[in-house]
Order: C-alpha cells, then sequence, then structure tokens
C-alpha cells in the first residue's frame, strides 16, 4: 500500500499539490470559529454532587449568584479605610452597576474586611456565558471604569474572581504562544539546518506545517467541535502549535534520512523517494496511529478539557500523517537533490555514523547488560512518583503572581478567612419538592460547624430559604484556599456530615469551587483507571498488527510504562515540593509520552525488523539497526524535546511543568528506551520476540522461486528486490 502510495505522489506531484490546495481552500473556508470556554465546572458531567448542587442553586435561588468578578477596594497608602472612603466605595460600587457593561447584571456591596484594610463588590453575570471571551471583555471594561471613578479619591481597585483570571489568563497565553512559536521555529531551523546543511530542508518543513497543516487541522479541530458539541478551551492552542511543530518535523526527518539513505545507496531521486515511503511509509502511520488511538482515549474520559483536547490533537496529527506521506514527497520529488541538499556536499556520501555504530555494538554484544542499566536507570527514577501530589489551583498555574486577578486572591486569602473569596454552600432540599417543615435549620448548622476545616456557617432562614420552602442555603466558609489539598479533604468531611445529617425527607447537596475540585480529583481517578489501560491495549494492538507479533507489544510497551515512570518520578522531585503538580499533568504526560516514546520504539523496531530479513542474526540486526535508525531518532528525540521545551520559557507554571515532562519523557524514549533498552531487549529474546509470525525472517528466496517458477515478481517487489541488491 505504501509503495503505491509513494509511487503514486512522486509520478504525479503537481496533482498532489493542486488536491491539496483545493482541499485547504475548502476546509478553512467553510470552517466555523473556535469557540472558547474556560469554565472549571464545564470539566464536569451533570452526576456529580458539585454540579448538581449547581443546578439546584439556578431553580431554587435564580436570584442568588456566584460572583464572576470581584471589585477589591483599599487605601493607596495602605491604610484603614476611612468613613469618606467607605462612602466613595459605596458610590462607585454603585455607578459600576449603573454602567449597563455587557455581561454584568449586578454589582452589590460585599464583606469588609476584619481589620478595615479592605472591602469587596460582587459583580453578577449571565450564567449562560459563564467562561466565555466576553465575560473576560466584561471584566477588562470593570477594569476600566473602577479605576475612572475612583479617580481623584484615596482608593485604589483591583478586579480579580473567575472572569478577570479569564482574561489574565488571555494575555499570559499570548505570551505562551508566541514563546512556544519563535522558539520551536528556531530551534527547528538550527537544528536541521545542522543535519542536513541546507537552508532549504531547514525551512521546508516549517512552511508546510504552519502554512497547511496547521492551518488546514485547526479548521477541521472547528468543525469538530462544532459538529459534536465540543468546549475547546483558551489554554490548548499553544500546545497544538507545538505538537504540529513537533510531530511534523518528526515525521519530515524519518522521510528524508531515509530518503537520503536511497540516494547514497545509487537510486534515482524519483524511485529513492518512492523506496523512502515504501520502507518508513508504514513505521510513520504506525507511529501516528499510536498517537491519534491515545489521544482518541481521552473520548473515555470525564474530564471536559480533556475530551476535547483528545480529539483536537488525534485530528492535528492524523492530517500531519496524510502530509507526511503525501505532501512532503511530492513537494521534495520536484526539486532535484542538488538543490534540496544545497550547498551541502556530503549528502550523496554515505557516512561512517561511527558514534551509532559504536553504541550499536555494545548493544549487539552486550545486549543483557545494556537491558539491565538502562532499565535499573529508568527504575530509579520512577521511584519519585511515590512523593506525586496533585494541585487544583488551575489559575495559579496558568497565570503569573503578578497578574492582577492573582493579587486580588492573594489578598483576600490574608485579609479575609482563606476560604471567604469562594465559600462551600449545602444545599438541604425536601426529596418530594414540598416546603421543608419540622426541620431544625439552627441545629444543622451546629452540625455543619462541627466538620474539621470549616471556619463559620452563615444561615438566616429569613433569607436563605427559596420561595417555595423547599431549600435551604448553609454558607460555608473554609479555613483552608478553595484549591488547597486541605479544602478538597475538608468538604469531603463536609459532605458526610452534611448527607448523614440531612432530616428524614430531606437530600444534602454540596457545592462550590472546592467541592467541583473534589469531583474534579474523582474523576481524575476515573481516567487513571479507565483511559491509561485503553490507551496502552490500543498501542499494543497496533504492534501487533505491524510487527505481527503478540510477544514484542509486551515488552515494547512495558518499556513506555518504564518511561512514564521515569519521567513522571523526575518531574515530581524537581517541581512536585509544595503545592505539588497540576492534576492535568500526568494524564496528559502518559498520552504523549506513551505515544510519542512508541514512536520510536516502532521506528526502531522496525527498522531492526528490515536488518533482520537480510539475513542478519538477531544480536547483529540490533546493531545495524542502531546504526541506521540511532541518527534519525536522535535527531527526532533532540527536535521534539527541545520543541516541548520551549513552553518551559512561557511564564505559565502549568505550561513550564508540561514542557519540562514531555521533554524529558522525549529524552527517555529516545535516548534510554530506543536506543538502548529496546534492541538490547530483542537481541536478547531473539527470534521469540516474532512469535508467532515470522517477521524477521528474509522473504527474498520466496520472491526468487516466484521468478523461477515462471512467475511474475509484483513491480514493488522488483523495484525493492533491485534497491536491495545496490545496498
Amino acid at each position: 500500500m505504501f509503495h503505491r502510495i509513494g509511487r503514486t505522489v512522486v509520478r504525479h506531484p503537481v496533482w498532489t499539490l493542486v488536491a491539496w490546495i483545493v482541499a485547504a481552500v475548502a476546509i478553512v473556508a467553510t470552517a466555523p470559529n473556535l469557540p472558547s470556554n474556560s469554565d472549571e465546572s464545564s470539566f464536569l458531567p451533570s452526576s456529580y454532587e458539585s454540579i448538581k448542587a449547581m443546578n439546584l442553586q439556578e431553580k431554587a435561588f435564580p436570584q442568588a449568584f456566584t460572583p464572576a468578578a470581584i471589585v477589591l477596594y483599599q487605601r493607596t497608602d495602605h491604610g484603614a479605610l476611612t468613613a469618606a472612603d467607605k462612602a466613595d466605595i459605596s458610590r462607585i460600587t454603585t455607578a459600576l452597576g449603573k454602567k449597563g457593561i455587557d455581561q454584568v447584571q449586578a454589582v452589590v456591596a460585599g464583606t469588609p474586611s476584619k481589620n478595615g484594610d479592605y472591602d469587596t463588590a460582587l459583580v453578577q453575570m449571565d450564567k449562560k456565558s459563564q467562561g466565555q471571551p466576553k465575560q473576560a471583555d466584561a471584566a477588562k471594561a470593570l477594569r476600566v471604569d473602577a479605576a475612572a471613578l475612583a479617580h481623584g479619591t484615596h482608593l485604589k481597585t483591583l478586579v480579580g474572581g473567575q472572569a478577570a483570571q479569564n482574561l489574565d489568563q488571555q494575555d499570559a497565553g499570548k505570551t505562551s504562544d508566541a514563546v512556544a512559536l519563535f522558539g520551536s521555529l528556531l530551534i527547528i531551523i538550527i537544528t536541521l539546518s545542522i543535519i542536513f546543511r541546507s537552508p532549504l530542508v531547514a525551512i521546508l518543513p516549517l512552511v508546510l506545517l504552519i502554512g497547511v497543516v496547521f492551518t488546514v487541522a485547526n479548521s477541521l479541530i472547528a468543525d469538530a467541535t462544532k459538529v459534536f458539541g465540543l468546549q475547546a478551551n483558551s489554554s490548548i492552542s499553544a500546545l497544538l502549535i507545538v505538537v504540529v511543530l513537533g510531530v511534523g518535523t518528526d515525521y519530515f526527518l524519518f522521510l528524508m534520512f531515509r530518503y537520503r539513505e536511497r540516494l547514497r545507496a545509487g537510486d534515482e531521486p524519483k524511485q529513492a523517494m518512492i523506496n523512502a515511503v515504501t520502507r518508513v511509509g508504514e513505521a510513520i502511520a504506525s507511529a501516528a496511529g499510536a498517537v491519534i488511538i491515545a489521544f482518541c482515549a481521552l473520548a473515555l474520559s470525564t474530564l471536559g478539557f480533556l475530551t476535547q483536547l483528545g480529539p483536537a490533537l488525534a485530528i492535528l496529527v492524523a492530517v500531519t500523517l496524510i502530509a507526511g506521506l503525501t505532501l512532503f514527497p511530492a513537494i521534495c520529488s520536484l526539486i532535484p537533490p542538488r538543490a534540496l541538499f544545497w550547498p551541502g556536499k556530503k549528502w550523496h556520501q554515505e557516512p561512517n555514523n561511527a558514534r551509532f555504530a559504536a553504541i550499536g555494538r555494545v548493544v549487539g554484544r552486550r545486549s543483557g547488560l545494556v537491558a539491565i542499566v538502562s532499565g535499573l536507570v529508568m527504575l530509579l527514577l520512577a521511584i519519585g512518583t511515590l512523593g506525586y501530589k496533585a494541585s487544583y489551583d488551575l489559575a495559579s498555574g496558568s497565570i503569573p503572581k503578578t497578574k492582577e486577578s492573582m493579587v486580588v486572591q492573594d489578598t483576600m486569602q490574608k485579609a479575609y478567612s482563606a476560604g471567604a473569596a469562594e465559600p462551600t454552600d449545602v444545599y438541604l432540599s425536601s426529596t418530594d419538592g414540598k416546603p421543608l417543615s419540622g426541620v431544625d435549620f439552627s441545629a444543622y448548622a451546629n452540625k455543619l460547624r462541627q466538620a474539621p476545616g470549616v471556619a463559620d456557617v452563615a444561615f438566616d432562614q429569613s433569607k436563605d430559604v427559596n420561595k417555595a420552602g423547599s431549600t435551604a442555603d448553609y454558607t460555608v466558609t473554609l479555613k483552608y484556599e478553595a484549591s488547597s489539598d486541605q479544602a478538597i479533604s475538608a468538604v469531603g468531611g463536609i459532605r458526610t456530615v452534611a448527607h448523614d445529617n440531612a432530616p428524614p425527607g430531606t437530600q444534602a447537596l454540596v457545592g462550590g469551587t472546592s467541592s467541583v475540585y473534589k469531583d474534579i480529583n474523582a474523576a481524575v481517578n476515573h481516567d487513571y483507571r479507565t483511559v491509561f489501560p485503553v490507551a496502552a491495549i490500543l498501542i499494543m494492538v497496533i504492534l501487533g498488527l505491524l510487527l505481527r507479533s503478540v510477544v514484542a507489544p509486551w515488552y515494547l510497551i512495558a518499556s513506555v510504562g518504564l518511561g512514564f515512570g521515569a519521567t513522571l518520578g523526575t518531574t515530581v522531585l524537581i517541581f512536585g515540593r509544595g503545592s505539588g503538580l497540576i492534576f492535568l499533568l500526568p494524564i496528559i504526560m502518559y498520552l504523549f509520552v506513551v505515544a510519542i516514546g512508541t514512536d520510536y520504539n516502532i521506528l526502531m523496531i522496525a527498522r531492526l525488523r528490515e536488518e533482520a530479513r537480510e539475513g542478519r542474526q538477531p544480536r547483529e540486526a540490533a546493531a545495524e539497526a542502531l546504526r541506521h535508525a540511532g541518527p534519525t531518532i536522535g535527531a527526532a528525540g533532540l527536535i521534539l524535546a527541545a520543541t516541548f521545551g520551549t513552553l518551559m520559557l512561557s511564564g505559565n507554571s502549568f505550561l513550564t511543568q508540561m514542557g519540562f515532562t514531555v521533554a524529558f519523557g522525549i529524552v527517555v524514549a529516545a535516548f534510554v528506551m530506543a536506543m538502548f533498552f529496546t534492541p538490547s531487549l530483542t537481541a536478547l529474546i531473539g527470534h521469540a520476540a516474532w512469535w508467532p509470525g515470522h517477521a524477521d525472517r528474509s522473504d527474498r528466496p520466496q520472491a526468487l522461486t516466484g521468478k523461477l517458477g515462471g512467475q511474475a515478481a509484483s513491480p514493488e517487489q522488483s523495484e525493492l528486490d533491485d534497491t536491495s541488491r545496490r545496498r
């Protein structure tokens, strides 16, 4: 199949380009705009208690609201607020409510701090637009108008809360996108220039990946988002850029290394490209298939962010794969090798690959020792996973501390009770929808006060029972900041107390930000038990089909699992102390390290199989595979690791952690797993690695027998036999 693809594309490159142009224009022209949603509650389905509580609040207390933004007032000299200041605060709060800012439905007075240094105003926004960019725009308008209204007074105004955090996250995201893009471009250009000594080869993949592949994939992602009702998250754009550049450059490298190798073996240029697609196409398709399946496994997640991220990345890799098998070879086949590799003069000379040949000899001769040492290195690094702790503070994880919303959050934690900014709500409602009768509201409040971690419980029967009398709202202030481990643990205790002490005929639901995080924690644990095994099984199926073996997939996926453990353990040791790692990191790490790590395993094992089919024994085949595939894997791993590493320059702690984690995981996958652990294990296991098939056995005798018996060999076989003889 890959021979036919290569032959069609190389013999008809102009028509291939025309097909790409027509398809790209049609896809981009008809694609909708990609929406965005940063509402953390949208991560969860309606079956979780925090979401049930949110829905109950909207029905029972439609006039009540969780502030979308908070205006924090303080004196410019940081002194205590005076009577005149309080009058100005009341005036500014009232004026803000009358400004008619889009999305802003009400601005009401908040609670002053106990020390008298601060006061607040609470901003209600349209719940239907929660988390959308228009509310970030409203926060921006609030900042401008509040500052203007405070002009001439002794007051300083700051705007925080969810809408303001979304605004600051957007601004930080623009910086992340720019850093990721330009850093990745610079790394790829420099590395490819060193490897191929050609500016054209260095620039060509970037033009194709950014100008064509990313544009087409982004439009298809927008189509999928609209058709399937997904929610795009504003933080994934930088990740998409890095993935398309990293993975796309990898596939380009796989193709170009094999193309140059066939030219050096004496193939005519067009035939060299056809043979390159034939030989490396299966490895690229299998590698991309592993990545796509791993990303699609995220559809099983219960977190909205991951169910959007998975399909988006799968679409991106699928488009990159198609480009790697059609667009890249078509473009390169139109350019004469002398011009493609200009001004380099050694592109047609076979290098001795002395370093990789030496590594190959060590792996071949001392397979057992190499397998033990490389496996032990990964195992020791994996010990760090025992100290793993999750952090659910997405805002602090993605917004610099100097941003206004973070200043407000930190100030309120110090000036008020740590949980005052985002209290927990306990809703006690009748099971039959009738008015609550015979309920001792004060006694129930006292029970809630006794729960560990509770600072205060506020309840006023005249205000906190809905008009129908069927639901009571208890406002519980925690001693801890809403996203902290202590707050999440305290919510678990509050739920137990609230459920166990609900009077007969009533039920209790616990809502609020900490309750959302509690349920996100449960959802993540569900994903660990579901997404991880499913992705691993599906990748093993792909490996089994590629290698026609039931033995090799087991130790290949085990090696990738060791690489994952080593990566997570190292990340915990470097970033995990203190507040811990962003809770999404292990899932993203697993999918990238497992999927992309499998890419390098596939490329190495496919080359090892190819060398074995030439008649070499397992240890010799491993040594020769390292000599030929080692430079490709080393270059691809270096570029991809450095590309993801640019995320560490974003100033965003979540992207910093992600950048280091994925970069380190790729280094482990390329330079420890694929170069040492996998080939040494395969050499040790020998022919049994391919059981029950015989994928490592040479098929030349059968091809010759077919010819001698009077049967005409296929054009594909003839061309492959010709190139084999030239070798």
